[in-house]
């Protein structure tokens, strides 16, 4: 039987369960569609009560409420906190003990759980839909909702089945998440509904209570220390974009006399959930994290979240600093963010196995980060406004208490167009640089840029300057790259204006006057070349993934960063690259030459693949000439004639200096001898 509910109306459950005497604004209209059975899409800023949302409906209805969430440590911490509450809650996750697992499924035989919280990977299992029958699931609850849009921040290809799981269970589903734009809703519809309309509840994205800000990062490490050290003894959380940066960066915490702790998907279980238990209970804690931290951690009173590297999107940007002040008292959110962030959040996504359609997409919502980040007012209005609310000034930001430095950037912006559209849209900013300020590489004179109307139009501004033009122009989306020609530079329609001189564009001093030129860092790659880096690595991964095999078994990055250096564009070509064997070449030689050029090359017959990259090949090339020309004879009018690929790969390697010689290789009769002998043979001696 399934267990009856505990109480009876959403007020009374609120009460005695949850000790509130009143709902939230918005709370109520979503619980009682949920107590209905509609099917619900509710987007609530973080910190809005959306686990409230099912949670009650969860004791007021029959049966049990199946909660799909993204993180082990969002489970664990509501299922503790519901254990608190006396409510009979479990999860099944990837770090519960076997005790733990045999617990959970007791209570489901028993009918006895009320909500259970499963992660998107455990739907892959054969024998969930089994269990989740036998405990008498009648709801389905999807927090983190965004994740099931693959264009959302945060993709997790199996929340793709949670579809499936509704239509097999035919139950209703409410689905949750504090950050989702209109395109990520009509997905989450698709996805998640089978594309009929759910309930929407739209309930505002804006954290009013979190000061935001932004800084350019001049000696990032001490500009944290400097943060943390006006705020000792608050809790805070630290996000970075790699692991080994949590690690350094806690540690330096930890020197500076902070209690600090590393967070990362790196980390044994163990670990992880210590630092999160630790999170919980100490008061100043800073927590020094990746991105997989925060999200599953309900902690009321973080005063302060700092990104010490951009996030990728606004949607990042928007989550991650919502983990501060959900208990509504003051908060602060500090994003640091540099010319290095922008080139790995870009070769991110270049290097992804999405669809051009989506990483093009991809560089669009980095462009409005972009935009946030060099903003030149209010910076909450723009936050807002990206997720369709308007507003006034918000005078808790950065920018409200010390307006942006502005100056009419219309002449250098129209100059850098100009670039983009006299190069062809086919360069990314380090070469359009070039041509600007009059440097003539090698890359400029060979191909002709340094005649170009162009050329030194922008010396009067140094490069690093420039490079903050163009990162401004990025943030207005004037520019944006183009995945399909390894980030090359296109121009929107909204620089049409501009570039017509029909509109002017103001652009903040600010940014621009404290770039500094300074030494270029040892890059694998020149700057032009990254973007085509990142898309052959796109191609190894995809490959790896296929042959379940490790990517460097495919190539090594050396080689890898010798093709991008040399962009062959023939399969003779590719085999000059180090480390491109013949078997290679003749597995992935015409893959990676089609990420290069664009298009696959033209088919080779096998016995003259074989002979590429050397100079049989060449010769082959010759030999093949020659008896196109005489096919038919000197004249012309003989009787058709040829020789086999084969047989000319054969002469090509072996090189015969006489007719005699000639003769003996398999194919070679005398009609053919006669025919083409003296030719091949004026070919290898002149070879």
């Amino acid at each position: 039987m399934d267990a009856a509910p505990d109480h009876t109306t959403p007020e009374d459950v609120l009460a005695r369960v949850f000790g509130f005497d009143s709902f939230r604004p918005g709370q109520r209209e979503i619980i009682d569609a949920v107590l209905r059975g509609d099917n619900a899409l509710a987007i609530m800023p973080t910190g809005g009560g959306k686990s409230l949302c099912y949670q009650l409906p969860a004791l007021c209805r029959s049966g049990l409420t199946v909660v799909i969430s993204p993180l082990i440590a969002l489970m664990r911490d509501q299922v503790r906190a519901l254990q608190e509450l006396g409510v009979a809650a479990g999860a099944l996750t990837s770090g519960n003990t076997e005790a733990e697992v045999e617990e959970v499924f007791a209570a489901l035989d028993r009918r006895a759980l009320k909500l259970l919280y499963i992660a998107p990977e455990r739907l892959a299992g054969t024998g969930t839909l089994s269990l989740l029958r036998r405990g008498g699931a009648s709801l389905i609850a999807v927090d983190e909702a965004h994740c099931v849009s693959q264009w959302g921040h945060d993709f997790r290809p199996d929340y793709l089945r949670i579809g499936e799981l509704r239509r097999a269970l035919d139950v209703p589903l409410a689905a949750f998440t504090a950050t989702a734009d209109a395109e990520t809703r009509d997905e989450i519809a698709a996805r998640l509904f089978d594309g009929a309309p759910p309930r929407v509840f739209l309930r505002g994205f804006d954290r009013p209570n979190i000061r935001l800000a932004f800084a350019l990062k001049n000696k990032p490490r001490q500009q944290l220390l400097d943060f943390a050290a006006a705020r000792r003894g608050q809790s805070g959380i630290v996000y970075c974009a790699t692991r080994a940066r949590t690690e350094s960066l806690a540690q330096a915490l930890e020197d500076a006399g902070h209690s600090a702790r590393s967070y990362h998907g790196g980390m044994d279980p163990a670990e992880r959930r210590m630092v999160e238990e630790l999170f919980q209970r100490e008061d100043g804690l800073i927590v020094v994290a990746t991105v997989a931290f925060g999200m599953g951690v309900d902690k009321p009173d973080i005063r302060w979240v700092l990104q010490a590297d951009l996030p990728k999107s606004i949607e990042s940007y928007y989550q991650e600093i919502g983990r501060a002040g959900r208990d509504g008292a003051p908060a602060e959110a500090l994003t640091l963010y540099g010319p290095d962030d922008i080139r790995l959040r870009r070769a991110q996504i270049d290097e992804g196995l999405a669809p051009e359609d989506r990483k093009s997409a991809d560089h669009g919502r980095l462009n409005a980060l972009l935009g946030l980040a060099e903003a030149t007012s209010c910076r909450r209005q723009i936050l807002l406004g990206y997720f369709g609310e308007d507003s006034a000034p918000c005078g808790n930001c950065d920018l409200c208490a010390l307006p942006a430095r502005l100056f009419n950037a219309t002449t250098p912006v129209r100059k850098a167009l100009s670039a983009v559209l006299r190069t062809g849209e086919s360069f990314g900013a380090g070469h359009l640089i070039d041509i600007l300020t009059g440097t003539a590489t090698p890359k400029v004179r060979d191909r002709g840029h340094d005649r170009l109307p162009t050329f030194a139009v922008g010396k009067d501004l140094p490069r690093a300057r420039w490079q903050a033009v163009f990162r401004q122009m990025m943030g207005r989306d004037l520019i944006r790259p183009d995945p399909a020609r390894h980030g090359a530079l296109r121009m929107t329609e909204a620089a049409r204006p501009i570039l017509r001189g029909e509109a002017e564009i103001h652009l903040r001093e600010d940014t621009v006057t404290a770039a500094r030129d300074r030494p270029a860092p040892q890059a694998m790659v020149d700057e032009e070349d990254e973007p085509l880096l990142a898309a052959l690595k796109a191609r190894r991964r995809a490959l790896a993934e296929e042959a379940r095999a490790p990517a460097y078994i495919i190539f090594t990055d050396r080689t890898l960063i010798a093709m991008a250096s040399a962009r062959p564009e023939t399969l003779d070509e590719m085999a000059r690259i180090p480390g491109v064997g013949a078997a290679k070449l003749e597995r992935y030689g015409a893959i990676f030459l089609e990420v290069i050029a664009g298009s696959a090359p033209p088919a080779m017959h096998p016995a003259r693949r074989k002979l590429a990259g050397g100079e049989a090949g060449t010769l082959f090339d010759r030999l093949a000439a020659a008896q196109q020309d005489l096919a038919r004879g000197p004249d012309g009018t003989g009787k058709l004639l040829s020789c086999s690929q084969g047989t000319l790969a054969k002469i090509a390697e072996a090189r015969p200096r006489s007719e005699a010689e000639l003769a003996r290789l398999p194919g070679m009769n005398p009609a053919r001898v006669e025919r083409f002998g003296a030719a091949f043979l004026e070919i290898i001696r002149a070879g």
